[in-house]
């Protein structure tokens, strides 16, 4: 199935936390023949297509004869407002729950909002090795609200300034009432008593949607980076069965907590990567020799959003890199290694594009603004594997709800399925 702007909106729609999103991909790895492995478990020596999740994260990869990977690399998380540990708060007759931002969260776009909650809880489980088990948990009921001040009780009536701690905390009912967890582990089908911890956080519950006059854009939450993970994913399984044409390997490798730096045991600074693809060389009969060999020569696309050039503040972007939504996948260029690109991962990208009969566009930053930045040099860094940095045009970053072109969701997975083997 090609990868289409309904089809990423209904990726969204499903996959609200990092760990659904991996549940999501996981669903659509297993139904094209794809095999899970544990990395606990001695992993086969025979070629075939399988992937391993490591809590938010998941690498999946075809394998096949010895040669150079080719990565796609993005990430699963969003900024978004976390529950706190201790969340019940009783406020003049309000039933508050506490929340914090997660990444960089703009946070007037999640006032005034629907939100559910997702995420996972860790529950007592008599059967495990450690006798704790994950639940995955999803609320799509608008059970929380964080109400925006009245113009007319604020300072200034032209803006308003957030406090994170005071500011973003959501209303979820009056008066006195039982504890916020205690709720979610009902719905979730647990025992309060049970719940050891959580990872629990809010999502917008407005449907993604194609709007526009002419049906040209998509408005969703999450656009940064699911649209990335499902460009990526699309790119993987559209390569055929236990094929690796050309010699290279294709992997697809999906990172949690890139928006808060990426260092945890699963981020893009954890040792997830780097232990899969030698475990992949392993496993093909090959020793770390071998393994530290084909590094140099692979390639890493490291694929997230890019900025689109705003129409209401042109004056913000680099004046001669004009950005378009659905004019082809976006090259991301910082001399100051914001972004891992260089000429020649550059030329690599460029050459994928034109494979994909695509269009390709060249970003650079103001050079005085400060640039956010990718897993792109963390994992070149860490592999030693050259890096481009790419991704689609969009609008809105890091807000509750985001835009994209429509027609930049086949044009991004294109160029990502030839980069994969490129001619």
């Amino acid at each position: 199935m090609a990868a289409t702007a309904l089809g990423l909106g209904e990726f969204i729609d499903a996959s609200p936390s990092p760990f659904h999103v991996c549940a999501t991909v996981a669903r659509q790895l297993l139904d094209a023949g794809y095999r899970e492995l544990s990395e606990a478990d001695r992993w086969p020596d025979q070629p075939g297509r399988y992937f391993t999740v490591r809590a938010g994260s998941l690498v999946a990869w075809q394998s096949g004869p010895a040669g150079p990977f080719r990565i796609v690399g993005a990430h699963t998380d969003s900024p978004n407002l976390r529950v706190k540990q201790h969340p019940d708060r009783l406020v003049v007759g309000w039933r508050v729950v506490a929340l914090q931002p997660y990444g960089g969260a703009w946070l007037n776009s999640w006032l005034d909002r629907d939100l559910g909650i997702s995420g996972r809880l860790s529950v007592r489980d008599g059967h495990g090795v450690s006798g704790v088990a994950d639940r995955l948990v999803r609320i799509d009921d608008p059970i929380l609200r964080v109400p925006q001040l009245a113009i007319h009780l604020a300072e200034d009536r032209k803006s308003l300034t957030l406090d994170p701690q005071r500011h973003v905390n959501a209303v979820w009912g009056s008066g006195a009432g039982g504890s916020f967890i205690g709720y979610v582990a009902q719905r979730a089908g647990v025992a309060e008593g049970d719940v050891l911890a959580a990872d629990l956080m809010t999502h917008d519950l407005t449907p993604s949607a194609v709007i526009g006059a002419d049906q040209s854009l998509l408005s969703a939450p999450r656009l940064d980076n699911q649209a990335s993970c499902y460009a990526g994913m699309h790119a993987l399984l559209a390569l055929e069965k236990d094929s690796a044409p050309r010699g290279f390997l294709p992997v697809l490798a999906l990172f949690d907590h890139e928006e808060v730096g990426s260092t945890s045991d699963h981020g893009a600074q954890s040792n997830l990567l780097t232990t899969v693809l030698e475990r992949i060389a392993l496993a093909a009969g090959g020793n770390r020799e071998d393994f530290l060999r084909r590094l140099p020569v692979s390639l890493l696309a490291s694929a997230d959003m890019a900025h689109a050039t705003h129409p209401n503040y042109p004056e913000r972007h680099e004046p001669s890199h004009l950005i378009e939504v659905n004019a082809g996948p976006v090259l991301k260029v910082h001399p100051n290694l914001r972004y891992a690109t260089d000429s020649r991962t550059a030329a690599a990208f460029a050459r994928a594009c034109e494979q994909a009969g695509v269009g390709l566009q060249r970003y650079e930053h103001r050079a005085d603004l400060p640039c956010g930045s990718t897993i792109g040099p963390l994992v070149a860094a860490r592999t030693g594997i050259p890096t481009v940095d790419v991704g689609a045009a969009q609008l809105a970053m890091h807000s509750a709800r985001e835009l994209m072109g429509a027609h930049d969701v086949a044009a991004y997975a294109a160029a990502l399925e030839a980069f994969f083997f490129p001619d």
